[in-house]
């Protein structure tokens, strides 16, 4: 066995050592230890594989990436995903594709109407306004805190040409009811999957239903790269407009330390270029560099195995909190899964009931008081954030629910971390201020 094969074999043995020696699992001493609402779950198989692509040293997209990617498919059974540094790169870039001019008369331009809600996050909204489109805010409905569809109907206009919404929480929006919109007047759907990775609606995956979908692996996530994102598509047209916008907006497709995939590499004529330019370097788009690194892929290889026992601890955890919070029907909104839905809950959200003798605020200060994380259901009201005043976006009706929500609403973890131990902590604490503000 030649010197470095050895030198790595070592390697990866004392780095299973330090794992058992860094990462062993710690005491919950209540009332000591935070009780998170999300964090990172793995064991010793991400930290190997990080170790191994730091010692291949191929620092961009390489095998790792390859097996990522793969994996992901594989679980949605889509034939193409392509992975990004952020599940907000990864809506920038669905977004930017429909952009382009390849798409013809299909393709989104200035002026043009995209449906969203404003109960939810930036990434969502944010490449609409940043390409000149106008979002028009539809509100949510109680209990599932998705999108209303009898409102999201009367908003089409001969304006509007796509639907780029999120699974409020990993709760499933009514899929049948927006792609029938869309089908009907012939709009794009982008799925915004980030907070759903692993849900299902009527026995297939979220992330399967709109022309692209978007996935995000930051720590709070369902599986975890740091930072880190994918698109995901059936249309191979798509896929490779979403390649383009990621890697510097150029025409070429070869993988890192390819040439020449296409066999076409120096004979071909783009735009005003000389004839035969090197391919490699024309670019059709206006893009960007927004690669994973192979490192960060390691880590989701390894994260990908775990995926489906992480969801369904994810739904016990969801069971856990409903029941702890059922106690109390007369201050506290419990969510519901959408009809023929699956999640594979991002979190659990609550609503302060407009009659409780105390406010959401109050409530969320007590848990934070207590080491109970808790987390407002994200920009609460998207129009009335600093950065979208008087921006360019239209409310289609009212935003009754999401005005609501921006006041009265907040959510606790369901992350795979969380033990008994929490929730009996977390029931102890519950029960204790009820008691408090009930006498």
């Amino acid at each position: 066995m030649s010197d470095f094969k050895q030198l790595r074999q070592e390697i990866i043995a004392k780095t299973i050592e330090y794992h058992e020696a860094r990462f062993t699992k710690t005491e919950f001493i209540s009332g000591k230890s935070k009780v998170n609402y999300a964090g990172r779950v793995f064991n010793q198989q991400e930290i190997i594989n990080a170790v191994e692509a730091s010692l291949d040293f191929w620092l961009t997209e390489g095998r790792f990436s390859e097996e990522f990617a793969e994996k992901i498919a594989d679980f949605l059974g889509l034939e193409h995903v392509l992975l990004t540094n952020s599940g907000s790169s990864a809506n920038l870039l669905s977004f930017s594709a429909l952009t382009s001019e390849k798409l013809g008369d299909r393709r989104l331009k200035a002026g043009d109407e995209v449906i969203s809600v404003a109960a939810g996050f930036p990434a969502t909204v944010t490449p609409i306004i940043q390409y000149g489109l106008i979002p028009v805010f539809i509100d949510v409905e109680f209990p599932t805190y998705n999108i209303d569809v009898e409102m999201m109907r009367k908003a089409i206009t001969p304006k509007t040409r796509c639907i780029f919404i999120a699974h409020t929480l990993g709760n499933p929006f009514n899929i049948d009811a927006v792609m029938e919109l869309a089908n009907e007047h012939n709009l794009w759907v982008i799925e915004d999957n980030c907070d759903a990775f692993g849900s299902a609606y009527k026995g297939k995956k979220t992330g399967t239903y709109g022309h692209l979908s978007t996935i995000s692996f930051y720590p709070a996530h369902h599986i975890t790269t740091g930072e880190g994102g994918a698109i995901c598509t059936n249309d191979p047209q798509l896929a490779n407009l979403v390649r383009a916008f990621r890697d510097w907006g150029r025409d070429c497709y070869c993988m890192g330390g390819e040439n020449n995939t296409c066999g076409k590499r120096f004979s071909q004529k783009f735009g005003n270029l000389p004839f035969g330019y090197d391919h490699k370097y024309v670019y059709s788009e206006i893009g960007y560099n927004l690669k994973m690194t192979d490192i960060q892929a390691s880590i989701g290889a390894a994260q990908m195995d775990k995926l489906p026992e992480f969801c369904e601890k994810r739904k016990a955890n969801f069971k856990e909190w409903y029941s702890i919070f059922a106690k109390y029907p007369q201050y506290f909104a419990l969510p519901e899964a959408t009809e023929g839905s699956d999640p594979a809950w991002f979190a659990f959200i609550v609503t302060i009931k407009k009659d409780a003798p105390f406010t959401r605020d109050e409530f969320t200060r007590y848990l934070s008081e207590k080491l109970i994380e808790t987390r407002n259901l994200f920009a609460g009201n998207m129009a009335k954030q600093p950065a979208f005043v008087n921006k360019n976006w239209r409310i289609a009706d009212n935003l009754e629910n999401t005005d609501f929500i921006m006041n009265n609403t907040f959510f606790l973890g369901t992350y795979p971390g969380l033990t008994e131990e929490m929730f009996e902590y977390s029931s102890g604490v519950l029960d204790a201020f009820i008691k408090s503000i009930t006498k």
